[in-house]
């Protein structure tokens, strides 16, 4: 059982990544900074998962969970940022612009990146992109957890 949770929880952050690069790659949807911050914690559970599949010890499935849990972190951020919430970092959002001297507005508008962070990009039954990495990742991680508690 603990290996069939395991597994569930290794195909499923690769398959949020393997979503995130149809989106990016043949829908055309260019990710943002804090989308792209999401994908890190993913990647390190696909590869937390494939060693604890081939026989690492048990840590590993803790170590898995807390990735998922960064991931749903940053995910849970980003829809704040994208719902007004709260700010985001201000090297993707539109930002405050009123105090910026002239210089610093045209060196914000020079560095700025081609997608913020405050707007969502795709949406499906009310919920960002962002959204629903953060409720999956959150699955996830009990998913990790769970293996983690049974090894």
């Amino acid at each position: 059982m603990t290996r069939l949770l395991l597994l569930i929880a290794t195909l499923g952050s690769a398959a949020l990544m393997i979503g995130a690069l149809g989106f990016q790659y043949i829908g055309g949807l260019a990710p943002c900074p804090m989308c792209l911050w999401q994908r890190y914690p993913h990647v390190i559970a696909i590869v937390l998962g494939v060693l604890a599949l081939s026989g690492g010890p048990r840590i590993l499935a803790l170590l898995g969970g807390l990735s998922a849990l960064t991931t749903a972190g940053i995910a849970l951020f980003h829809t704040g940022v994208e719902r007004a919430w709260w700010e985001g970092p201000s090297t993707c959002t539109s930002g405050a612009i009123a105090e910026l001297s002239p210089e610093q507005l045209m060196d914000q508008i020079m560095n700025a990146p081609l997608v913020r962070c405050d707007e969502v990009a795709w949406e499906f039954l009310g919920l960002s992109m962002a959204s629903w990495n953060g409720i999956a990742s959150l699955v996830l991680a009990g998913v990790w957890f769970a293996a983690w508690l049974r090894g």
